[in-house]
């Protein structure tokens, strides 16, 4: 099936949007893959509907959050659009859309997680079948919902030799691992770019840490580090996953640009070490995808207080800009074929399961 995948994550940067072929199983052709960034005005106005989203009780109709998702949907609609054209495609020649949405708030402990965008609307508006909501149903199972990409990064790695791990560093740190056995075990495992983002963001009105030059500048704090480990989430067993704001820039203050910015960063590598603890076997491989894998800093120290080299996954011919978008046009294609997306060892649901919500659309895309 030709399958787009659309993902828009909590760094709230923009919108990926993938063209992928593929059986949602092991077969898999990347095609096509661009990516829209928001306005700044876009990037205000979804950090403020994040922020209130995360003081409900559980999802609801707010006219801020509505006004928001119309926002999501819209962008994302333009992006299948753009995408259709550079790839020369016709919407009647696409098989599916898996469409993610925004997470503005994600609390598995209460048995919800929130993402919106309007599936049916988007539909519609593209005249592509469109699945959506792939997290809730694993929620409401007792999962976590996330991370749901370990079952497009076995598919990815089906050819490489394990144990072996991938490490996608997006606003969220998440690790997949996949043992020798064909055993499978994911988890998020701490901020990775989100933090940073937001420091640097405070702290000099860039946007992120370009290259990592602010925090090779800087000094880390250990104080401030050793705190900041102390989380409970760190003590919790896998599989576990988390909400952006989780944590907060909170205890960096005080410092410098510079040394807050190594601080954090060092917190990410330290949290990255954390997670191989829980692994089953350790990797022999560290395979990194997402934004952080731009960042030198944040690789070395990685690679420091793990004693594995991060291996950008550019390397093996992936495009690591595109892997969350085309992992949600696999799903969409196994949620068509009721193939399941999670499983015990990577969201902690009781038992594999399908997810996602089909949208048909009111007339098909020409």
């Amino acid at each position: 099936m030709l399958a787009i995948g659309l993902m828009s994550g909590t760094s709230l940067d923009g919108v990926d949007a993938a063209l992928i072929e593929t059986d949602g199983e092991g077969a898999v052709r990347p095609i096509a893959f661009r990516g829209e960034a928001y306005s700044d005005a876009a990037r205000a106005q979804l950090a403020a509907a994040t922020e209130l989203a995360l003081t409900f009780e559980r999802p609801r109709a707010n006219p801020e959050v509505l006004a928001a998702a119309d926002l999501i949907t819209r962008t994302h609609v333009l992006a299948v659009q753009k995408l259709l054209r550079d790839a020369g495609l016709r919407a009647g020649e696409i098989d599916v859309v898996g469409f993610h949405g925004q997470t503005v708030a994600h609390r598995p402990d209460r048995r919800w997680t929130w993402q919106i965008g309007n599936g049916q609307a988007l539909a519609d508006a593209t005249g592509i079948p469109t699945v959506a909501d792939f997290r809730s149903a694993d929620v409401a199972a007792g999962g976590q919902g996330a991370p749901l990409l370990p079952v497009y990064h076995a598919a990815l790695t089906a050819g490489l030799e394990r144990p072996l791990a991938v490490l996608n560093l997006g606003g969220v740190a998440n690790i997949t691992w996949m043992g020798s056995d064909g055993g499978l075990v994911a988890f998020d495992t701490g901020p990775a770019n989100g933090l940073i983002d937001s420091w640097v963001e405070a702290e000099t009105g860039a946007r992120f840490d370009a290259d990592g030059a602010l925090a090779a500048a800087g000094r880390v704090d250990d104080t401030v580090l050793t705190a900041m480990l102390d989380h409970p989430f760190f003590a919790q067993p896998a599989p576990k996953s988390l909400d952006r704001n989780d944590f907060t820039i909170q205890p960096a203050r005080g410092l410098s640009a510079a040394d807050g910015a190594a601080t954090l960063t060092a917190f990410t590598a330290a949290t990255v070490a954390e997670a191989f603890l829980l692994l089953p076997e350790r990797p022999q491989r560290l395979l990194v995808a997402g934004g952080g894998r731009h960042n030198p800093v944040m690789l070395r120290m990685i690679s420091e207080k793990t004693g594995l080299t991060p291996e950008p996954v550019d390397g093996l011919g992936w495009n690591g800009d595109a892997i969350e978008a085309e992992g949600f046009a696999y799903m969409a294609v196994r949620t068509l074929k009721g193939l399941p997306i999670s499983f015990p060892g990577t969201t902690g649901v009781p038992e594999p399961m399908t997810g996602g919500v089909l949208h048909q659309p009111q007339s098909r895309g020409e």
